[in-house]
């Protein structure tokens, strides 16, 4: 009998303002529904307003002197605090993942609550690397940079990999000496809400604040805010144009990690066992294909595409899709209705397209079981052309459409015919060909020969419309979460140099 996670019972979740559990000022709620059951409730969040932004704001402004006051120190004991927390708790952070978001327990949100772990262990680490410069400029000068935090940093994030994201910003603009408001996604809030609880038993109030509500209202509402010094967004193109554009009008900081549609470029040499497993990590399917770094244009040298493809396929076919808190299941369900009839449509368009064929899946699954939910099958179409619609939008599901390529000038060029840059990946056993194509390919991480995921340390952004700014790293720190002050001083009774 295989191992099913028990769902709990349905309860409310307050946002967290000031170090407070709170309701919204209008006291509305809304429900937070199960990917895996339609329409079946699991909780009550907040339906925040304007009025929640101001008090939210106000906290985290409160906050911010004696946080960026503290020796750095300080923040790193209570960084490390959290992690430790987190740690115990993997297992109860994992399970509301899978709950929350649909990603699979076992292949998904154990591994992403194993990240946020690490991430608030690694930025506690380098908390004492905010440090600025000195400049020799004659003995009776001194001149120095010192990095100061910017301030009130509002993180807006996405529902695929909520906890993961937030791992990915709130400790590293804590370990600046930022305060932070964390705008929880409308689709998958609890493990952010959850994230601020623990956050608030070791971190004095106001210094992280997680809000809930919808998008066009709390976070137009928090990029508009003058009180609020950076936006840091997480999610689609789309919206994070919008976003953008709204915090540039007064001139706040910002990143923004967007979209992608990302190539996964294979050379003749690099088919092996390896490569297949590599490919299927790339791909992101046991997280739906909802990823902004899925592998999801194969672009395969003629001489080994039917091969490979075949593999592929069949190792794509063999996943389970199915409960995302059964411990059998490889891939779960994706986040919701609106994005499950988008995906639909797309392989409808797909079947329709002449010359394109499904390999494997192209239809939306007909077991009863997995019609409660909202489930796809792993697709691959062949007879793919790069300019097709399914080869330049992000589908943010379980498709995949291989290209066939003859040389490199050619794959390079299709490769970077798209208006993403965010991740790629390139096989291939031969140095050469490896690393010039990864050098050539215009995407701001490349991996080569793996398929798997950001690891703290690395720098993490995008090119192109896939972004600005860089994460997860001790660089994305300093530069996102900092500012530069140069300070000069005449020092008197010292001759000059």
């Amino acid at each position: 009998m295989t191992d099913v996670q028990t769902v709990p019972a349905v309860r409310d979740w307050p946002m967290w303002i000031g170090g407070e559990e709170v309701a919204s000022a209008g006291g509305e709620w809304r429900n937070v529904d199960n990917p895996a059951r339609r329409e079946a409730v699991i909780a009550r969040v907040p339906s925040g307003n304007v009025a929640d932004v101001e008090r939210a704001v106000a906290a985290a402004r409160a906050a911010f002197p004696a946080w960026r006051s503290q020796h750095f120190s300080g923040r790193s004991k209570a960084l490390l605090a959290i992690a430790d927390e987190l740690e115990a708790r993997t297992e109860e952070f994992a399970v509301l993942t899978a709950l929350d978001t649909g990603n699979a327990l076992r292949t998904q949100a154990r591994p992403e609550a194993t990240t946020m772990v690490s991430m608030f262990r690694y930025f506690a680490g380098v908390a004492g690397e905010v440090k600025g410069t000195t400049l020799p400029a004659g003995e009776n000068q001194l001149q120095y940079t010192r990095l100061e935090p910017l301030g009130v940093v509002a993180a807006i994030l996405p529902w695929n990999s909520p906890l993961m994201i937030a791992a990915f910003k709130i400790p590293a603009a804590l370990a600046a000496g930022n305060t932070v408001i964390m705008k929880a996604a409308d689709d998958a809030p609890l493990t952010i809400l959850l994230l601020a609880q623990v956050c608030n038993k070791h971190l004095p109030a106001g210094v992280v604040n997680a809000m809930t509500g919808r998008g066009s209202v709390i976070g137009e509402a928090l990029a508009n805010h003058p009180g609020v010094d950076k936006v840091s967004f997480t999610g689609s193109t789309e919206v994070g144009r919008g976003v953008a554009a709204q915090a540039s009008a007064r001139l706040a900081h910002m990143s923004m990690e967007l979209g992608g549609k990302n190539p996964s470029i294979v050379f003749p040499d690099a088919v092996d066992d390896e490569l297949i497993d590599g490919l299927l990590l790339a791909s992101r399917f046991t997280r739906q294909g909802q990823s902004c770094t899925a592998g999801s244009r194969l672009f395969l040298h003629e001489d080994i595409y039917d091969d490979v493809l075949a593999r592929l396929s069949a190792k794509l076919g063999a996943l389970k899709v199915g409960d995302p808190l059964d411990e059998a299941t490889d891939m779960g369900a994706v986040i919701n209705l609106k994005q499950h009839t988008a995906i639909t449509g797309y392989l409808d368009e797909g079947r329709a397209t002449p010359g394109m064929k499904a390999v494997l899946g192209g239809s939306a699954p007909t077991d009863a079981a997995l019609t409660e939910g909202y489930y796809h099958l792993p697709t691959v179409f062949s007879g793919v052309r790069n300019e097709f619609r399914l080869a330049q939008e992000e589908i943010f599901g379980p498709v995949l459409v291989a290209i066939p390529w003859k040389n490199t000038a050619e794959v390079i060029r299709m490769a970077n015919d798209t208006n993403y840059g965010l991740a790629a990946y390139v096989w291939s056993h031969n140095l050469d060909d490896a690393l010039n194509t990864a050098h050539q390919v215009e995407a701001g991480w490349v991996q080569v020969n793996q398929g798997g995921g950001q690891v703290a340390g690395q720098s993490y952004g995008g090119y192109k419309q896939s972004g600005m700014g860089r994460e997860v790293s001790l660089e994305g720190m300093l530069e996102g979460f900092t500012q530069t002050k140069q300070i000069n001083v005449r020092l008197r009774g010292v001759p000059n140099g």
